[in-house]
């Protein structure tokens, strides 16, 4: 498959929406309870406005107690990652759009519900080098590849 060229106007553009878009899942971010970890997103659709976003949580209606935060083993077992949070909350086709998440790649179990959801791009700040997670985010990378999603590591 071969790389969509932009002209010089377009690239602009696409750079002012991609910062635009990296700033709402950093805001979003800050929303999370999780005292280790704030990830957020935030989902544009392609004419810029934004579908939905979403950080990491435990899910609605269920305790959030920050003892609980304390407790890996149990906070695991509940978050609700950020680019989930944004896929559910948007209860929308996104068929088309471009996922932002910040500061971490998407996992595995994400990206098999952004490839699921139709998001074509995603657009991240960093890549981690936990090695906890290597495997999750290298997995998510080939599913993206196959999926033909497009990611942009931008800023890092």
């Amino acid at each position: 498959m071969q790389p969509l060229l932009l002209d010089s106007e377009s690239a602009l553009k696409n750079k002012r929406w991609d910062e635009y878009g990296l700033k709402e899942a950093q805001l979003s971010a800050t929303m999370s309870k999780d005292p280790d970890r704030q990830v957020g997103a935030c989902i544009l659709r392609p004419d810029g406005t934004i579908a939905s976003k979403g950080w990491n949580g435990f899910p609605r209606r269920c305790d959030d107690d920050p003892e609980i935060y304390k407790d890996r083993r149990r906070k695991l077992l509940r978050v609700v990652h950020a680019e989930a949070n944004a896929i559910i909350s948007a209860a929308q086709s996104l068929t088309g759009c471009t996922l932002y998440v910040s500061p971490l790649h998407p996992c595995a179990t994400c990206a098999g519900l952004i490839i699921q959801s139709g998001i074509i791009r995603v657009v991240t700040d960093h890549i981690s080098d936990s090695p906890r997670w290597k495997e999750a985010f290298d997995e998510a990378r080939l599913m993206f590849g196959e999926a033909g999603v497009i990611v942009d590591i931008i800023g890092s």
